[in-house]
């Protein structure tokens, strides 16, 4: 569908939507519009005159009933801690809609293991609330105590946990949202089983807000594991990786929580720049796995399920040495060490990033690949490729050579990013596995998606958003 041409946005048209939510939640100076126009990589610096704040779903449906007969798009956004430039507006005709005062937790069914909350509720909020109604929302990401449930699954995000619990789709079971129109789509069902027709909850889930304003939603809760272990384990080589994996699988099904991977650079970033971070083995490895076990039957079960998987595979000598976490204080630090790994970046100079997925079998082969195109293309490159082999995730980071130029470095993102992709593309994977489209990958999915493909997502755009109102210059 062709762009609406996106004028500024007049004084008195700005007056109009601002008397829309109460006063002190329309922001309009540049100190208060500061902390929405900027995201954390600095790639997409934001342009916008107006932030709305709305405190109830209300007053969401009369700003995009405004803001279709106005024609005015409008940018929706939760925590502002997306990746891709998702929730940054590009114009001073944009206005930025903050789901933040929407943070509710409406409804704790712990019989049907469900809970109702408002988009703008952040996830560690979530996870408390199901803690204390004693079972579990297993969602958990790095940007957890600022990240939103709204912006969760409009990107349909992944973290830790999909091996065992899936991504974002697969906790939800309802979803509202309000349309281009102002309409509101009441879909907050608890249901398990509903097959009326189109799933429109799966169309809203990971549009990235351009197809409705997600203002709530209904998500899936566990049962609270009773006991739960963490290790890290080192190893000499990726394909050791694999054989573990299968191990581990075989040995504790579903039990398997977590299984992340991370290089020795990325190890030694951590240690470097993470308060408290230690080698959590004697001596260095090539490789570390964290794993995590939960067991629903006791703190024993968990304990020697991985006891009996890291003491087989030593045996076996798939891996070179491993430890587990003496106590939940250590099992914390050795999680904070990987979630913390992607910051601990950041003082190390420029990093160009990647997103990708393969099928699970394969990320050996692409790593070995990967790793020979960008070394070749950047003598010293600083490869820190991390992430989650369970579901064929990995963050492949490129940390600039010691003593190089950011600015140069950072100029042949695009460049390395056809590389890697490339490779990616090869072994039939993603290069958009867990944070979305947004800016950065649109026009590298216009460019590679079957026509098709694309056609059916421009016809569904056109459908859910005649004027182009909802989130303009994101995905299609």
């Amino acid at each position: 569908m062709t762009q609406p041409t996106i004028a500024p946005l007049s004084d008195a048209l700005r007056d109009r939507f601002a008397a829309l939510v109460p006063r002190g939640h329309a922001l309009t100076q540049a100190e208060d519009l500061a902390p929405y126009l900027k995201e954390s990589r600095d790639l997409f610096p934001g342009r916008s005159r107006l932030v709305l704040r709305p405190g109830t779903v209300d007053e969401v449906s009369a700003i995009l009933r405004l803001a279709s007969e106005t024609r005015t798009p409008i940018v929706p956004q939760g925590g502002n801690t997306g990746h891709v430039g998702g929730q940054m507006p590009r114009s001073d005709g944009e206005i930025v809609l903050s789901l933040s005062r929407l943070d509710r937790i409406r409804d704790v069914d712990p019989a049907g293991h469900t809970i109702t909350v408002d988009a703008g509720v952040v996830l560690q909020r979530v996870q408390e609330a199901a803690d204390a109604a004693g079972l579990l929302f297993p969602l958990s990401l790095g940007s957890e105590g600022s990240c939103q449930i709204g912006g969760n699954l409009a990107s349909n995000a992944g973290g830790t946990g999909v091996i065992a619990y899936g991504n974002s789709r697969e906790l939800c079971l309802g979803i509202e949202a309000v349309l281009a129109s102002g309409e509101v789509f009441h879909g907050l069902r608890r249901l398990k089983k509903d097959n009326r027709g189109y799933d429109l909850r799966q169309l809203l889930i990971g549009s990235e807000g351009t197809l409705g304003v997600i203002t709530g939603a209904v998500l899936r809760l566990l049962p609270k594991p009773r006991g739960r272990e963490v290790a890290y384990a080192g190893l000499a080589r990726p394909e050791a990786m694999l054989k573990l994996l299968a191990r581990a699988q075989g040995a504790a099904g579903t039990q398997l929580t977590a299984f992340e991977i991370m290089p020795r650079l990325a190890m030694e970033f951590t240690l470097k720049h993470t308060r408290g971070a230690r080698d959590p083995l004697v001596a260095p490895h090539a490789w570390y796995v964290l794993l995590e076990v939960s067991s629903n039957r006791s703190p024993e079960d968990a304990r020697v399920t991985l006891e009996s998987i890291l003491s087989s595979a030593l045996e076996a000598g798939e891996i070179e040495d491993a430890v587990i976490a003496p106590s939940n204080a250590d099992a914390t630090l050795f999680w904070r060490m990987r979630e913390e790994m992607s910051w601990a970046q950041k003082p190390e100079g420029g990093s160009i990033k990647h997103d990708v997925s393969v099928p699970v079998a394969l990320v050996p082969e692409f790593l070995r690949r990967a790793d020979a195109a960008v070394t070749a293309a950047i003598p010293g490159v600083r490869i820190v490729s991390f992430g989650h082999l369970g579901d064929g995730n990995i963050h492949y980071n490129l940390s600039q050579p010691v003593g190089a130029d950011k600015q140069a470095f950072l100029e042949r993102w695009g460049e390395i990013n056809g590389l890697v992709h490339g490779i990616v593309a090869e072994l039939g994977g993603s290069f958009a596995a867990e944070h979305g489209i947004g800016q950065l990958k649109r026009n590298e999915l216009a460019r590679t998606k079957p026509a098709v493909e694309m056609d059916l997502m421009r016809g569904i755009k056109q459908l859910f958003d005649p004027y182009g109102i909802l989130n303009p210059g994101k995905i299609v």
